[in-house]
């Protein structure tokens, strides 16, 4: 093993089975006595975050109890649904498929989208397919800022600088994706009476790299404590297919193939992990590049960012205000 690797077994390290005990106790004493539900629903995409809550879903209210939504649309990779039905049948529970590319049109998501992007490259077409980037750590940035790549239909790519107002633009429109998806999500547990169950890890739970009232939306979040090498390390306990333990965190929202590092974190989550785990601890900048195999500079970039990430992203974590609590604070 190299450095970083004997790290995360060291820091980052958890015993799977007594993890794996403790939130099956919590997912059936949230679902069955607080929420007072009789199941779970868990919306399946084929990554490794969303199969170990289904496998400790199933594990913990058992499989005719957990209902797994495969929802893809025209833009998603075709391994998504193949690797969820295969998770399915391993754990032998319920599925749902729901196409939502009829809703997104109606919606506007790719219209909306594509408008935007015509503001930079005007023959942007249905040919063309898109991601959104950002620098990665070895540029030095402070502030990720993020670039657009085009692919036309003839296979050739640009990279071009976004402005804020187009980015924003992008954005908004692509998040009719996690919002619908997170809407069948609750017609499921409607009709069945059963709770959602969120899958975001602590990376992406702490650093706002979620939708709000999308994949942000949820019922209980199972994983939302575990850094990103636990859930892989419960994913290996659990035997869960080695196809979904091997295969790369994606975003699975645009076109074009995109990493979660490309599009969010800048920064492999391996590295990211022992990083956060560092800052959580307020370990030194030297003792943290000395886990990451990172610089004492390159340390410094990545907790601005998270520093950064946090700030921006706080208001997603906050319920609706109310008029009354803010006169309340006020007084």
């Amino acid at each position: 093993m190299n450095s970083t690797e004997v790290s995360i077994a060291t820091c980052l390290a958890i015993n799977a089975a007594e993890t794996a005990q403790e939130i099956e106790s919590a997912i059936c004493d949230i679902v069955l006595r607080k929420l007072r539900r009789k199941g779970i629903v868990v919306g399946l995409s084929g990554g490794v975050d969303s199969s170990v809550v289904a496998a400790l879903c199933v594990r913990a209210l058992g499989s005719k109890q957990v209902v797994g939504v495969m929802m893809p649309e025209r833009e998603c990779s075709d391994d998504s649904v193949h690797l969820a039905t295969k998770l399915a049948d391993a754990l032998g529970m319920e599925t749902v498929i729901e196409d939502i590319t009829g809703v997104l049109e109606a919606t506007g998501c790719y219209r909306r989208r594509d408008d935007a992007i015509r503001k930079l490259v005007p023959e942007f077409n249905a040919s063309c397919k898109c991601k959104l980037v950002v620098p990665g750590i070895a540029s030095g940035a402070h502030y990720a800022i993020p670039s657009l790549v085009i692919e036309s239909g003839n296979g050739n790519l640009q990279k071009l600088r976004l402005n804020a107002d187009v980015y924003l633009e992008i954005v908004a429109a692509t998040n009719f994706k996690q919002r619908v998806r997170k809407m069948f999500e609750y017609h499921h547990a409607d009709r069945l009476q059963y709770a959602v169950a969120g899958t975001p890890n602590r990376l992406e739970y702490e650093q706002g790299f979620f939708v709000k009232n999308g994949d942000g939306a949820a019922d209980l979040k199972p994983i939302a404590h575990l850094y990103k090498s636990q859930v892989y390390q419960l994913a290996a306990y659990l035997a869960l297919p080695k196809e979904i333990r091997e295969r790369p965190s994606t975003t699975d929202t645009f076109s074009m193939p995109q990493s979660q590092e490309e599009f969010y974190f800048s920064v492999p989550l391996h590295i990211l992990d022992l990083c956060l785990y560092g800052k959580n601890h307020d370990m030194p900048h030297e003792e943290i590049a000395r886990l990451a195999g990172l610089s004492v500079a390159e340390v410094g970039t990545v907790l601005h960012s998270i520093d950064s990430k946090r700030k921006a992203t706080a208001y997603l974590h906050q319920p609706p205000l109310l008029i009354e609590e803010i006169h309340s604070m006020a007084a």
